[in-house]
This record gives structure tokens, C-alpha cells and sequence, in this order.
């Protein structure tokens, strides 16, 4: 749709002869930011006359003083109401984007554009300078109030892998110096929740937060890289040793990432916010017929792990089969050979009992498609050459891995595996990944990333509980797909927890660790257990097997952060409704009301009567019912329940 352009929705105030202030509202009006332009610029972003935040000295500087003032050329505005279809149904068949604009040119070359959704605000920056330039630093300051508390990861360093627990404080006990990437959630004292994040970000740093004290955050770059260090473990070769003092190296003709701001009234709207997608640059593929969102059985721990068969398990040939095998049966569509498939810093070499050729010949016999785990720095050295044995042996996907970073160099390199993984028809998944930032809407075959505690940290902390959990959906979610590894079969009581690296199990009930398959939403999903484990729990792998990955709708039906989540999840006319709760037991009656009018065939797995002392005992049960009927949820401590529901005709 056409914008429409409407003068009416942008006042203009001259405050003195050095400042001018604009106000932006919201589509429904209940938003509204007074944006202030003199030195720099400042917003203050309001819900029905109630200051949610104030965001300081915002500017943009570029080295030689290019860019340098923010004194007004023109500024216009413009409304749109518009559709967003996307290319991967993540979790809706579509995406309302509708928004009032604010766009302003300075003399200097630079502008800034403000957008006003309902769901919250972004800006962002423009050059328009000839010649490249040289980004020193973009200002950022955000102020909050000292009662308001925030959850977030920090970290030591930007040499990060984005996998530290999330914490929680009152802003006016936040330690000063805190360094905290994104996104990162805020509670106001009365009421509202917003969070921080960005998108569109294509060459040029990703942004972070650091902790000023008296409620501030002030918004920090990653330097541009000057050293690398390649000594000591293979894993972290490529981390920075040292930095020069700019950040950016960009064309001077550019937009900027945007940075976002977004409000929810509640849990569900944080669930149905669509900022980071919508704000992000539109596909550069033309043909997407080939991605294929799909279950993965991945080899790590559970190679070692096999059970009743007459080879011994491994990195070898017959246990290759042994998961294709399992992978066909059950209609998973790929099989991921993780590390230790080849030397861990040679791409062009192979396991010697593994025989390449005659495993993916025989996947690609079976309907089964067959990923690589790399490192992402042997994918640079051996680029070309690793992308053209990938082909010819027929990969249809990389997960790669241990980046742990995300200066300009960093973000580039996704760029580039993207783009080049989609020449050779290849889907991606990021891990030690910085968060969603809208990559995989410019290159659909991104289809997931970590960026989390995901659940081989059972393998080593008590990090990933039931409470960790039920932050996943309103914190990470909020930025795109996340690749947490649900499904296990191994499941724990508090108590009869146990850390294994080699072979771990999850904190909470089976049906906690089943209803997480419909929760946590990703359109790679990765199935942890050995193909032994599923072959043993036939009932529980069906059940799995016949859970899309793609979404016509989302729903929040019932949530509170860090304790308790049910959402639901259509299909064509099919639900699925997954709820977990925290260490604490619950009680819920659910309302059908989500449900189109008609019967219902519910298909449930919930916890069983002892699943408080033995964590994988489940109940399966069915029932009929029709639209508006309550169904009584009972979970036990850690515990879950998911259901499909399927029309009669």
C-alpha cells in the first residue's frame, strides 16, 4: 500500500532559535514522543500523558567532523498501514506494519527517521556523504526510573557468546558498569513493559548497553577490530586482542540500524510485538521455494549413547545411518553431523570411519537432508573451497559456530555466510550468535540462532530450569527464532536433577519438555536425544513428529514472566496449546475461546499422577469439545501439558 502522506499527524514548535521540538503519535494515539532537536536529539516517549522513558544526546559522529551538527534542512512525514507477509511463517501467516513517520535532514548530511507504531518506537540514522566515512561513535542515553526493574544478559567482555543467565534488578540497584546486550527487558513500577533492542543491522556493529547509574543506560559499540588471537583453544580463535578507536568503516551514502523501543501493556502483547521482523530490510532472495523449515537429530551427545544394535556408535558410517534411518521414519526432515565430523579447523578433511559420499548418497535416497557443524573461522580460511565440497557432497545446511562476537568485521561475515549459503541453497543456524537483529528477513534461509542458555547447559549448571524457561518466550523470543533444543526424553524432578556433559537430562516433567516444542518458537527445531531414547518413548516421539514448525497464529492464553506460560499455536485449522510452569505447582482453567466454532478432538499429554517424584511420568488421554468449553490444566512442580486440538467434521 501506498503511503499516504498527512501533514496533520506532526506538530512543529520552534522553542528558541537553537532548538526545535516535533510530536509523534502513535496510529491509535495512545504513544506519543516529543522529539526535541538541538544540539543533539532527545525523545520522550509517553502512554496517555504517563513518561515511559527519555532517550538523551542522541547523535552520530563521523571522523574529519563529517556529520557533525543537527541543524534542520527539511523534515516530513507520513503514515502507513500496511501487511507484512512472511517469507518463513514463524509464527503468523502475516504482520500488520502500520506506523506514523517522522523524517529529518540536516545540513550536515545525516538524518534521522522516527517511526511511531502502536507497539512502540524506532529511529534511526541516514548519511548521505560522497565519500565513505569513518564512524567514531553513535551517543545513545536511556533513561528509566530508579523503581523500574529490568531483566538482561551482561557479560565481561564483547567478546561474548551471548549465553549468560538473565538477571533481574531494580535499576536503582544495577551495578554501574554493567555491560549488557541486547534485548533487554524493562518493567515500568506501574504497569507497562518495554524492550530494548534493534534490527536492520547490516555492516556495522551491533549495539550493547552499559549501566550509568541513577536509571541510565547508555548505548556502546564494539571498537573495530585491529589484532586477532589465534592462540590456545581452536574454539576461540578469532576473538579480539586489539581495537582501533572508531567502530565503523561504512560508504557514506547509508541507512543506519534502527533502534527500538517497544511497550506492551502486558506478557501477551510481548509476544505478539513484530518490531524487529517489520523494521527489517525485505528478502534479497528471489527463489525461496528450496528453505525448508524442518526437525534436526543432531549427533553431539547422542552418537555416544545409542542402544540395542549391532555396531558400535561413533562418528562413523553406520551411525550416520542409524539416524537417517530414524530421521525418515518419523518425517524429520534433517540430520546434523555436529562436531567432530572433520579436524576441527579443516573443512576439506573428514573423520576417517566416516564415509562422506556414501552417507549423504544414502540420506538423500531416504527424503533426509544432511547439515554441517563448522567453525566459523575454518570457514573463512577455506571459504570457497569448503562451500564447493559442501555442494558436491549435497549439504543442504551449516550450523555455525563460536563467533562470539558482533563488531562490524563480525556482522559483515554473517552477511556473507548468509548470502553465500544461499547460493548453494543451504539453510543456517548461528550459535555462539549474537541475537536476532533481521538477517533472517533479508535471508530467509536463516532460519534460527542460539543466543541463549539453551539446554546443553544442563550438561554443566542448574542455569536452565523451569524458570529459565518461562523467560525465554518474553525476553530472547521477542527477537526472532531461538534454537533451544526441546523434546528430551530424560527429564528431572528439582530434586533428581544431576549435571552430565555427556549425557544431559532437562529440569522438569516430560510433558514440561514436550509442551516446550509448541512454547519456544523456532522453524529449525533440534531434537537432543539419541535416536534410541525417541525409539523407546514411541508415543511421546509421534506426538512430537506431528508438530509443525511453521504458524498461522500465536496466541499468549495465559503468562506471567519467570513463571508460568500457555500459548497457543495454529496450523491451517488446527491448534496446539503448550503450557509449562515454574518449580511451583499450578492449576489452571483453560477457555477454549481461541478455538474457531465447532468439535474438537483434543489429543493431550500432561503430567502423571507420581511426575512429582518420577519427572517422566505422563499421562496421554483424549477428549471431545466444542469452542468456549474449559479444560482443567494441572502441573505439577516443574511441570507441563500440551494438546493438539483437530475439528470434526
Amino acid at each position: 500500500m501506498k503511503p499516504l502522506i498527512i501533514n496533520s499527524l506532526l506538530l512543529i514548535a520552534v522553542i528558541s532559535s537553537h532548538a526545535q521540538e516535533y510530536h509523534l503519535s502513535s496510529p491509535d494515539g495512545f504513544l506519543t514522543a516529543r522529539i526535541t532537536i538541538s544540539s543533539n536529539a532527545s525523545v520522550e516517549l509517553s502512554k496517555q500523558n504517563e513518561i515511559l522513558l527519555k532517550l538523551e544526546e542522541i547523535d552520530l559522529f563521523a571522523a574529519d567532523g563529517q556529520l557533525e551538527g543537527m541543524r534542520v534542512k527539511k523534515s516530513t512525514n507520513q503514515s502507513v498501514n500496511n501487511t507484512v507477509i512472511p517469507e518463513i511463517r514463524e509464527k503468523s501467516a502475516s504482520y500488520p506494519d502500520n506506523y506514523n513517520e517522522l523524517s529529518i535532514a540536516f545540513k550536515s548530511n545525516k538524518g534521522l527517521t522516527f517511526r511511531l507504531y502502536n507497539e512502540g518506537l524506532a529511529y534511526r540514522f541516514t548519511s548521505s556523504v560522497k565519500d565513505s566515512l569513518t564512524i567514531i561513535k553513535e551517543n545513545l542515553s536511556i533513561h528509566f526510573h530508579e523503581s523500574d526493574s529490568t531483566r538482561y544478559q551482561s557479560s565481561k567482555s564483547f567478546n561474548s557468546s551471548y549465553e549468560t543467565p538473565y538477571e533481574h534488578d531494580r535499576f536503582g540497584e544495577m551495578n554501574q558498569g554493567k555491560l549488557c546486550n541486547l534485548p533487554l527487558l524493562t518493567e515500568k513500577q506501574n504497569g507497562p513493559l518495554i524492550t530494548v533492542s534493534e534490527s536492520d543491522l547490516y555492516n556495522f556493529p551491533g549495539l550493547w548497553l552499559s549501566s550509568k547509574g541513577n536509571a541510565t543506560l547508555e548505548g556502546i559499540h564494539p571498537p573495530y577490530p585491529k589484532t586477532y588471537d589465534y592462540s590456545g583453544n581452536v574454539y576461540s580463535h578469532g576473538q579480539i586482542l586489539e581495537t582501533y578507536d572508531f567502530i565503523a568503516k561504512v560508504r557514506g551514502v547509508r541507512t543506519y540500524p534502527w533502534r527500538i523501543f517497544a511497550v506492551a501493556d502486558n506478557e501477551e502483547n510481548l509476544i505478539q510485538n513484530n518490531l524487529v521482523y517489520l523494521l527489517a530490510r525485505p528478502s534479497e532472495l528471489e527463489d525461496i521455494s528450496w528453505i525448508k523449515p524442518g526437525v534436526v537429530m543432531f549427533d553431539w551427545w547422542a552418537k555416544k549413547y545409542i542402544y540395542g544394535v549391532d555396531f558400535k556408535s561413533g562418528i562413523n558410517t553406520e551411525t550416520a545411518k542409524y539416524f537417517i534411518d530414524f530421521c525418515a521414519a518419523r518425517g524429520f526432515r534433517y540430520f546434523l553431523f555436529d562436531d567432530g565430523w572433520c579436524p576441527k579447523d579443516d573443512l576439506l578433511s573428514v573423520n576417517p570411519e566416516l564415509d562422506m559420499e556414501i552417507v549423504t548418497s544414502y540420506a538423500a535416497e531416504k527424503g533426509v537432508d544432511i547439515m554441517l557443524w563448522v567453525i566459523w573461522h575454518a570457514l573463512e580460511r577455506q571459504w570457497s573451497a569448503a562451500f564447493d565440497q559442501f555442494e558436491k557432497w549435497g549439504i543442504k545446511g551449516i550450523k555455525m559456530d563460536f563467533m562470539n562476537r558482533d563488531d562490524q568485521k563480525m556482522v559483515q561475515f554473517y552477511e556473507s555466510v548468509a548470502r553465500k549459503a544461499a547460493e548453494k541453497k543451504m539453510v543456517v543456524n548461528f550459535h555462539g550468535a549474537y541475537k536476532p537483529s533481521g538477517l533472517r528477513r533479508g535471508y530467509p534461509n536463516v532460519l534460527t540462532r542460539e543466543a541463549l542458555i539453551e539446554f546443553e547447559y544442563n550438561g554443566w549448571t542448574e542455569y536452565v530450569s523451569p524458570e529459565h524457561h518461562n523467560l525465554l518466550p518474553y525476553i530472547r523470543m521477542f527477537t526472532g527464532p531461538m534454537d533451544y533444543i526441546p523434546g528430551t526424553m530424560r527429564n528431572s524432578t528439582k530434586n533428581s536433577f544431576r549435571k552430565s556433559g555427556n549425557y544431559p537430562m532437562g529440569q522438569g516433567t516430560r510433558a514440561h519438555a514436550m509442551a516446550l516444542f509448541v512454547i519456544l518458537n523456532s522453524p529449525m527445531t533440534m531434537l537432543p536425544d539419541s535416536p534410541s531414547d525417541y525409539y523407546r518413548e514411541q508415543e511421546c516421539t509421534d506426538f512430537l513428529a506431528n508438530i509443525p514448525l511453521e504458524w498461522d497464529e500465536t496466541s499468549l492464553l495465559e503468562g506471567k514472566i519467570g513463571r508460568y506460560t500457555i500459548l497457543g499455536r495454529r496450523t491451517g485449522d488446527e491448534w496446539f496449546v503448550g503450557a509449562i510452569t515454574d518449580w511451583e505447582a499450578r492449576s489452571f482453567t483453560l477457555n477454549t475461546h481461541f478455538l474457531s466454532a465447532g468439535k474438537y478432538e483434543v489429543d493431550i499429554i500432561n503430567d502423571g499422577i507420581n511426575a512429582d517424584t518420577r519427572a517422566e511420568d505422563y499421562k496421554r488421554s483424549t477428549m471431545s469439545i466444542q469452542k468456549g468449553e474449559n479444560i482443567e490444566i494441572n502441573m505439577v512442580s516443574g511441570g507441563g501439558w500440551v494438546a493438539r486440538f483437530t475439528p470434526v467434521n
